[in-house]
């Protein structure tokens, strides 16, 4: 085989679901958008199904569709982007729930779909979705008179438990909803780390259920390895792969692997970022092109036909780090090029 298989444990995702849930007294959704963090909506829902979620949430209509395809009847769907122009009737046909953002939204569901069920996001501060405090003043009393499944917002700066926002995000919240005979959300994966207080009837967690941080306990979910196409030597003095930025000051065993920044392998980590071989860390050299990357394997002795880029001992935030981003970065550009094999 030419290409990288990306091995995707489904018993490391319901576990981490699991051990957040256990963090709470509360209910437990998941939150699948983005083709579920990069690594399959539909295998990674139906497992989070099975192993006790009820509430999924995704980013958009369209995506909403897709899961009520894999999921059937029964779990509820809730879309962050609300009811947006064009969506009434999937939102209708498949039984899908819109968290309306604004006005505009609430008209268009009310008077398009009058009785079907829909949540309400508010803006606690991050100035990204949601009605904002005066806007949820006004219509506070109409909203809920049409019995909201769900009220939310969202933290700014969970993966900061020291940052003032959190405990700002969460007054504005408890002003905006105290009162209301409504199940409330506030938390995702960050936010369930933040502890009770920030729990409320509902939480979401996200990256957490994918290995992600800011859940440092979480079992590593996605595992990618790569085939080494050729082994090379290479001479002192001789360079390596585009513009020459690597050059070698030892004979030196090059491995050109099987990947690259088509597959969702960031370019800027090359500097960086290492693969493992045979149990050694061995480092990239030159640039990241778009199907290949080399690897220095010199101080391997073994003959090396592929490598590990994300393992149990290198996780997607540590590739983040080498790339200068954010785990949910890596993962969701995983390619669609790789062979995908589900376990357990």
């Amino acid at each position: 085989m030419s290409t990288a298989k990306l091995s995707i444990d489904l018993s490391a995702l319901c576990d981490n679901w699991r051990s957040l849930d256990a963090m709470t007294s509360c209910e437990t959704a998941a939150v699948v958008k983005a083709d579920g963090y990069g690594l399959g909506a539909a295998r990674v829902s139906r497992a989070l199904a099975q192993a006790g979620a009820r509430r999924f949430f995704v980013a958009a209509t369209e995506e909403g569709a897709a899961l009520r395809e894999a999921l059937g009847p029964g779990p509820q769907i809730l879309i962050f982007s609300g009811h947006m122009p064009g969506d009434t009737d999937m939102i209708n046909d498949l039984d899908l729930i819109p968290m309306l953002n604004s006005v505009d939204q609430m008209l268009r569901h009310v008077e398009g779909l009058p009785g079907k069920p829909f949540g309400i996001q508010l803006d606690t501060g991050m100035n990204r979705l949601g009605f904002e405090p005066a806007e949820w003043a006004a219509v506070r009393d109409v909203a809920l008179s049409q019995n909201p499944v769900l009220v939310m917002s969202h933290l700014a700066c969970a993966d900061d438990p020291d940052h003032p926002m959190n405990a700002h995000q969460l007054a504005r919240f408890h002003e905006m909803t105290d009162g209301i005979d409504v199940p409330r959300s506030l938390s995702a994966t960050g936010g369930i780390l933040l502890g009770p207080d920030y729990h409320f009837d509902l939480t979401r967690p996200g990256v957490g259920l994918y290995g992600g941080l800011p859940f440092a306990d979480a079992l590593p979910v996605a595992q990618l390895t790569v085939p080494v196409i050729q082994t090379r030597l290479v001479e002192p003095g001789e360079t390596v792969g585009y513009s020459n930025t690597w050059t070698a000051d030892r004979p030196s065993r090059i491995a050109t692997i099987a990947a690259g920044y088509a597959d969702g392998i960031i370019r800027a980590m090359g500097p960086n970022a290492f693969v493992e071989a045979a149990g050694t860390r061995a480092k990239v050299v030159g640039r990241i092109s778009m199907d290949m990357i080399a690897v220095d394997v010199t101080d391997i002795s073994e003959d090396v036909t592929e490598v590990a880029l994300l393992s149990a001992s290198q996780t997607v935030d540590d590739l983040a780090d080498a790339a200068g981003t954010i785990g949910y970065e890596i993962l969701t550009s995983l390619g669609a090029r790789y062979q995908r094999r589900y376990k357990g």
